[in-house]
């Protein structure tokens, strides 16, 4: 049966590829967006936009008219809660039968980072809501690791205060596929799912996978927080970010998130991607 899917966070790298997944199915898809002018990529695919702001509650009511089934996908930042609540609310009013929301791995009231416990809070509100609802949990993104690229190719080297803790991190293309999957098929109501690749590793596990892909030597040097936090600092991001981020070094470096779980496999009946599948297709990205 084709639904009409509305895909909140548009623009972002993961609700992009789940419309890509969507665009030639028979489902009907519209694209959530703040400004037409600034979603080019999406008009030039012909996908169906609607506008409207998520901190601005009395945008949404035209947006999310007629849809069944909605993706919330939003920024990590302090109004998070704020903006996943008053999507919730638009999608209640609107008549939604399924809302599918992307969490993080972890999330939890009394998680270790400041994204696990907002998102925590968007998660119980969701549960609470009344309306049929998934949550995805996914661990640390692969392409995460995109941010030391320049490095790697200038020095063969990847500085991350991670000390030996292992991660069982996801390629965030399986992600987009996982959610394509679970917003057009039955059986996903009321469940709460875990994605991780289909192996926990160390960063020198990592920085071996990355050196073999691109046929160089490259070698994983743990730092402390307190420089990662001033080389951050200094590369100029805002002081909120840089701790969410030494919120998730910290806790990984404990081996918080040494798990894998199936939860991919089981839904989409294929393996997860390995980090030498992403080193291989990335590769470019580390020689550049």
């Amino acid at each position: 049966m084709s639904k009409t899917i509305l895909i909140i966070g548009a623009t972002s790298d993961i609700s992009s590829a789940i419309i890509e997944h969507l665009k030639d199915t028979e489902h009907r898809v519209l694209a959530l967006v703040r400004n037409p002018d600034k979603a080019q990529d999406l008009k030039r695919r012909d996908v169906e936009l609607r506008t409207g702001d998520l901190e601005k509650p009395w945008t949404l009511g035209a947006a999310f008219e007629g849809a069944d089934t909605v993706w919330i996908l939003t920024p990590p930042g302090p109004r998070a809660p704020e903006q996943s609540s008053n999507a919730l609310w638009a999608a209640r009013n609107a008549g939604v039968s399924h809302v599918v929301r992307l969490s993080a791995f972890g999330a939890a009231h009394t998680a270790p980072t400041i994204n696990g416990r907002l998102h925590a809070l968007s998660d119980a509100e969701l549960i609470a809501s009344g309306i049929p609802y998934t949550i995805v949990k996914p661990h640390f993104f692969m392409q995460n690791l995109l941010m030391a690229a320049r490095e790697i190719a200038e020095q063969g080297q990847i500085h991350l205060p991670l000390a030996n803790g292992r991660m069982g991190l996801i390629d965030s293309r399986d992600i987009a596929e996982f959610a394509a999957q679970v917003l057009t098929t039955s059986g996903h109501e009321g469940k709460t799912y875990t994605l991780t690749g289909p192996a926990s590793l160390t960063m020198h596990q990592i920085s071996q996978a990355i050196g073999a892909a691109i046929e160089k030597d490259v070698q994983y040097e743990p730092v402390t927080l307190e420089d990662a936090w001033q080389s951050m600092l200094d590369a100029g991001m805002d002081e909120w970010s840089i701790n969410l981020l030494c919120d998730y070094f910290a806790a990984y470096s404990t081996d918080w998130g040494n798990r894998i779980t199936e939860d991919f496999s089981r839904v989409t009946g294929k393996a997860p991607r390995s980090i030498a599948d992403f080193a291989g297709d990335f590769a470019n990205y580390f020689t550049k």
